[in-house]
């Protein structure tokens, strides 16, 4: 399907993904931007929308009029203090609601973010759009059943969905796991993972960036699931190697075992932060390539020293 794109909106355009979303696009497309109330404005590009929250019981009507595509990135973000009805209520309630009123405006695109979490929180094997969906967590459990409402709502009102799931996404300011793997690097302290063997995908914010605005007008990207990455998978040890060649700065790992550092982790329970060090967690993007003709534009040693330009 084929489109002509000249009015986007696109929700969470203050948050970290949304924000470089609504950048990236202002030059070539008129844009709403919606944003949660409180947030600051100053720096938000387009037409702003305040909203209270993302329950289904927001108007976008007014907003999602000659609206030609919506990109749906605002989420309840992943949080172990998180109830399940909350995640309901937002991630799959309030993305429905959406979905629906755009359809009925004639939005032509309903782009979703969701997340690889969908797919398994760990393999041995690279995850890809084939494979049946595990969700072993709360927040991935809410993307995958929001994503099942998408293709239904899709169904029922010819409504071109498209839906992106990334792995942890990287970059300046970044919040959430990686995050806080920059701070301890930055500490300077020694850390007992230079001796881990695991495999991870990450996706740099530029690149997950470039494959939306992609999607926004690409034929092939009609109807169709993703899964996104730099298009190349590194260790943790080397992830951190990585970090401190970009910050400039000397860390100092020390080569603990793998199996000892889990079996200390779990002890004192920790087993799933762990999990997230130690495990290898990989996603294949040929059909990304394939599809779309999509490379990502930005190397993995780039996409680090970016995060502290």
């Amino acid at each position: 399907m084929s489109i002509n794109v000249e009015k986007i909106l696109v929700t969470g355009a203050s948050g970290f993904v949304g924000s470089a979303v609504a950048a990236k696009l202002i030059d070539d497309y008129q844009l709403i931007s919606v944003v949660r109330k409180g947030a600051s404005k100053e720096k938000i590009p387009g037409q702003v929308m305040s909203i209270n929250g993302l329950e289904n019981d927001v108007d976008f009507s007014e907003a999602l009029a000659d609206i030609d595509v919506v990109i749906h990135i605002a989420a309840k973000a992943h949080n172990t203090s998180v109830e399940e009805s909350e995640y309901y209520k937002v991630n799959v309630e309030g993305t429905l609601n959406l979905a629906r009123q755009a359809a009925r405006c004639g939005v032509k695109r309903f782009i979703f973010l969701s997340s690889i979490g969908v797919n398994g929180s760990e393999n041995q094997k690279p995850f890809s759009e084939a494979d049946e969906p595990q969700p072993s967590e709360l927040y991935a459990e809410s993307k995958w059943r929001a994503e099942q409402g998408l293709w239904d709502i899709s169904e029922q009102y010819n409504l071109d969905v498209v839906i992106i799931r990334p792995p942890l996404v990287y970059g300046p300011n970044a919040p959430g796991n990686f995050g806080r793997l920059v701070r301890l690097a930055q500490k300077g302290i020694p850390l007992p993972l230079g001796n881990i063997k695991n495999q991870r995908s990450f996706i740099a914010l530029d690149n997950l960036v470039d494959l939306i605005a992609t999607c926004v007008e690409h034929p092939d990207a009609s109807n169709q699931l993703f899964v996104a990455g730099d298009g190349c998978d590194v260790s943790t040890t080397d992830l951190l190697l990585g970090l401190s060649r970009a910050m400039g700065k000397s860390l100092y790992l020390i080569p603990l075992p793998a199996n000892l550092l889990m079996f200390f982790m779990s002890a004192v329970g920790k087993e799933k932060m762990a999990r997230q060090l130690l495990g290898s967690l990989r996603v294949d993007i040929s059909k990304a390539r394939s599809l779309l003709g999509w490379e990502p534009p930005v190397s993995f040693e780039e996409g680090l020293k970016r995060c502290f330009k």
